[in-house]
């Protein structure tokens, strides 16, 4: 089996406050590519959607442009930048740090299937 797609044709496109994500569905891969604008916070613009207090999805994550603070739900924090991998478990809150768009690239896969899409509808 070989599949391969250009970032620049994605299967799905969802647009949330302050940023939007961009997924690619592969056999076996699901890959996104979230953008977060100065002033983006996941409490403020993604939770009211996905109907919970905290992020309860797990990323493996690549940050190509930009920051983002990371604090979970029991206390531990980190600051994220460019060229910076990172694996973050469910139950976290972060939000962009400066006035620069942060670009993350996520290979986790739940995040291309179901991250910014409404619970409620």
């Amino acid at each position: 089996m070989l599949e391969a797609k250009a970032l620049d044709t994605t299967d799905d496109r969802r647009e949330f406050p302050h940023g939007h994500l961009e997924a690619v569905h592969l056999q076996g891969c699901d890959f996104a590519v979230a953008t977060f604008e100065p002033g983006w916070r996941w409490s403020e613009h993604i939770g009211p959607l996905a109907g919970t207090d905290s992020c309860q999805m797990n990323h493996n994550g690549y940050i190509a442009q930009g920051h983002l603070h990371i604090r979970m739900d029991d206390g531990t924090e980190s600051d994220v930048g460019p060229g910076d991998v990172f694996v973050c478990s469910p139950g976290h809150d972060a939000w962009v740090v400066g006035d620069e768009t942060c670009i993350a690239y996520d290979f986790e896969g739940q995040m291309a299937k179901e991250y910014a899409k409404d619970k409620e509808g």
